[in-house]
C-alpha cells in the first residue's frame, strides 16, 4: 500500500512539471510577439530623435525596421497560436507612434514643412490624425471587399515617407539637380493622410500563395533584383507604385462596371445573441 502510494505521489509530480513546462513554454510564445511589437515602437521611437536630430536616412531606416517588425509580430503570433486582443491592442498603440506619429515628423522636418509655420504642423497633424483613424476603422471592421484593405494601409503611407526620403538622398549624393517646392511636399502628405482615411480599396496580397503562382515569384525577383542594384530609387518606385494602384483601379473599375466583391456586414450584438 504504501509502495502504491509513492507511485501515486511521484505521477503526480511528473504532471505537476510537465504542467509547468507548458506553462512557461506557452508564456514564452505568448510574449514572443509582443517582442516584435516592442521592436516596432522602439524604431518608430527611433525614428522620431533621428528626424528631429536632422538624420533624416536613419530616421527612414528607423520606419523600415517598424514595418518589418509590424510584418514578424502578426506572423509570429499566428504561427505560435499567441494572438490575443492585448497584442491587438499593443500593437495598433505601436502602429500610432511608428506609421503615424514618426513619419508625420519626418516629413515634417526633413520636407521644410516649418516654413509654413502653423499650415505645416497642421498639414503633419492632418497625416498623424488620419493614420491614426485608419488603424481605429480597421480594428473596427477591416474592409469591406475581399482581398481588400479599404484606403491606404498606414505602413505603406509611412513607407511611401521614407522611400521619397532615400530618393532625395539619391539625387543629390549624385548630383542631380531636382528640386520639389515645399508647397508639393505638403499636398504630397496631405494625400497620403487623405488616402489613408478613404474608401478607396488597394490590395492586400495577403491572398497570394507564392508556391503555387509563378508570376508572382518571377514578380518578387525582380523587385528584389532591382532593389539590389540601388535600393532607393526601387523603393520608392515601388512605394509609388502601390500608393497609385488604389485610385488607379478604383477609376478603371468605376468606368468599366467591374465592382469587387463585397464581404457581407458584421453582425451587430443583437443580431448574434438571435441568431
Amino acid at each position: 500500500m504504501s509502495e502504491l502510494a509513492r507511485e501515486l505521489r511521484a505521477e503526480r509530480r511528473r504532471r505537476r512539471r510537465r504542467r509547468r513546462r507548458s506553462g512557461e513554454a506557452r508564456r514564452g510564445l505568448y510574449l514572443l510577439p509582443q517582442l516584435f511589437t516592442t521592436g516596432n515602437l522602439f524604431f518608430g521611437f527611433f525614428t522620431i530623435v533621428q528626424a528631429q536630430a536632422g538624420n533624416f536616412d536613419r530616421a527612414a531606416l528607423g520606419i523600415a525596421l517598424a514595418a518589418l517588425c509590424d510584418t514578424l509580430d502578426g506572423r509570429v503570433a499566428r504561427l505560435a497560436k499567441a494572438t490575443s486582443r492585448f497584442g491587438s491592442e499593443y500593437d495598433s498603440l505601436a502602429d500610432i507612434v511608428s506609421f503615424g506619429i514618426a513619419p508625420a515628423i519626418l516629413a515634417f522636418h526633413a520636407g521644410h514643412l516649418e516654413g509654413f509655420r502653423r499650415t505645416g504642423i497642421a498639414i503633419a497633424f492632418l497625416y498623424a490624425a488620419c493614420a491614426a483613424l485608419r488603424l481605429a476603422r480597421f480594428n473596427v471592421h477591416p474592409s469591406r471587399y475581399r482581398g481588400r484593405f479599404e484606403g491606404l494601409p498606414s505602413p505603406s503611407a509611412a513607407g511611401m515617407v521614407a522611400a521619397t526620403q532615400w530618393f532625395v538622398s539619391f539625387l543629390r549624393e549624385n548630383e542631380i539637380a531636382w528640386t520639389v517646392h515645399e508647397a508639393v511636399v505638403a499636398a504630397g502628405v496631405a494625400a497620403l493622410g487623405l488616402l489613408m482615411v478613404s474608401a478607396i480599396p488597394y490590395r492586400s496580397f495577403k491572398e497570394i500563395d507564392l508556391r503555387h503562382s509563378y508570376r508572382g515569384i518571377v514578380v518578387m525577383v525582380l523587385a528584389l533584383v532591382a532593389i539590389f542594384q540601388e535600393y532607393s530609387v526601387a523603393l520608392f518606385a515601388i512605394a509609388l507604385l502601390y500608393v497609385a494602384s488604389g485610385p488607379v483601379e478604383w477609376l478603371w473599375r468605376y468606368f468599366t462596371g467591374r465592382p469587387l466583391e463585397e464581404l457581407p456586414p458584421p453582425l451587430s450584438p443583437g443580431q448574434e445573441t438571435s441568431a
